[in-house]
């Protein structure tokens, strides 16, 4: 266990509560964020991992989703906003795609029907419908994403399939969200582990675990509510950042499009705080002094 370091004679100043606009302390124009969405199934309004960045200046979102029916869809909710390709993301093998009943839970791999059914309310969302021969494609074949800032995925266990397909994707990017199991609810499929291991090698490192999902154990049922959580983990969302160590290897964009992401979309702001200082290592734009002025109210 790490051990408090004594305490410095001047405390830093308290972070102020609240949350301000990042685009207001830009001396120029803010950049344009370039979003990838891999697995972008709609489910609801509000629900995208990257919603907070709407609205707050340039997005282009292009995203991914292979059940035809609901990429006409998306793509018929955003118009001209968004670009949705109906392609299933992968390692670009030929693969075997189980549509559910419910498609939320299709997947390049097979619901392990075994292990969900020892649980409330998930197994019966998973059972397979239909199943289909089709190539998946490499993000990295995809000239739309090549210069992506953020990945999400979220693609029923088939992140590492993804992430093995994107390694010129990954060497633009600054950011990803991701879903991960915890445990094998699709057979053979890779784990959290595994996920983080290759986000590591591709030189990206842990930020935040935004939520770990769970159910309780058949028969019992918490809060008379099937949906509700139990004491077993089995998937999270998490976060992962460029190595806050390798920063000064970005270039100024990078930094600022990594910056603006964290302060906006995840309220991390000592994080975008140390990413700002880098950034003006490079620039000698004093936008670190203006944050932190901001974010601590002292001038």
């Amino acid at each position: 266990m790490w051990k408090p370091f004594k305490r410095a004679a001047a405390a830093p100043a308290p972070v102020q509560s609240g949350v301000f606009d990042f685009h207001e302390l830009l001396a120029g124009e803010p950049p344009t964020l370039n979003l990838v969405d891999v697995g972008a199934m709609s489910l609801g309004p509000h629900t995208d991992a990257f919603d907070r960045l709407l609205g707050c200046g340039a997005v282009r979102i292009v995203g991914f989703e292979p059940v035809q029916a609901e990429c006409d869809k998306l793509n018929a909710l955003h118009g001209s906003q968004r670009l949705y390709l109906p392609y299933a993301i992968g390692d670009g093998r030929r693969r075997t795609f189980h549509e559910c009943n419910l498609p939320m839970t299709s997947s390049l791999y097979e619901p392990n029907n075994d292990l969900l059914d020892k649980f409330q309310s998930i197994g019966r969302f998973s059972h397979v419908i239909a199943t289909s021969e089709m190539e998946t494609r490499r993000l990295d074949d995809i000239p739309e994403v090549a210069d992506a800032d953020y990945l999400k995925l979220d693609v029923q266990g088939a992140e590492l399939d993804v992430i093995n397909g994107a390694a010129n994707v990954l060497r633009q990017a600054v950011l990803v969200h991701t879903e991960a199991e915890l445990v094998p609810m699709y057979r053979d499929q890779p784990l959290f582990g595994d996920v983080d291991c290759a986000l590591r090698r591709n030189g990206f490192l842990l930020h935040q675990i935004l939520a770990i999902a769970s159910r309780t154990f058949k028969p019992l049922v918490n809060d008379n509510n099937p949906d509700a959580p139990g004491s077993q983990a089995l998937w999270c969302e998490a976060v992962y950042i460029r190595d806050f160590m390798t920063l000064d290897d970005l270039p100024p964009e990078k930094l600022l499009k990594l910056a603006l992401m964290l302060h906006v979309i995840y309220r991390s702001t000592d994080t975008c705080a140390f990413v700002l200082q880098a950034y003006q290592r490079k620039t000698g734009d004093r936008l670190f002094e203006r944050y932190l002025q901001r974010l601590t109210g002292k001038s």
